[in-house]
């Protein structure tokens, strides 16, 4: 994982073509990204970002900020109950049993 100006980008090696490739994860705009070496990946990773933010700028379009971390989840109550009693149980808030649960599937360290 690389991070940049707050954007985060997930690296891929293709064998075959003996290249790393990335893609910034964290907004819905796309920007991808290569090279042959860890400081060739680190580089494009840079320029892709800084190059976007220019279009941005030189087109006066707002560049797509990283996600913010707000999210919004709907359920049924029945559903809602069981979370708030489980999230009770553990001492926590919903939003902090939620975070750690999500986090959790998601295999990333809060």
């Amino acid at each position: 994982m690389l991070k940049y100006k707050n954007y985060i980008a997930m690296v891929d090696f293709d064998d075959e073509a003996d290249i790393f490739h990335g893609e910034v994860i964290n907004m819905s705009d796309v920007i991808t990204f290569q090279g042959r070496t860890t400081e060739e990946l680190r580089s494009a990773f840079r320029e892709s970002i800084d190059d976007y933010l220019i279009f941005c700028s030189e087109t006066n379009r707002q560049p797509i900020k990283p996600f913010s971390g707000k999210m919004l989840i709907r359920t049924s109550p029945d559903h809602h109950r069981k979370i708030a009693e489980a999230a009770a149980k553990a001492h926590m808030s919903v939003n902090q049993w939620a975070e750690q649960a999500l986090s959790n599937a998601a295999q990333y360290d809060v």
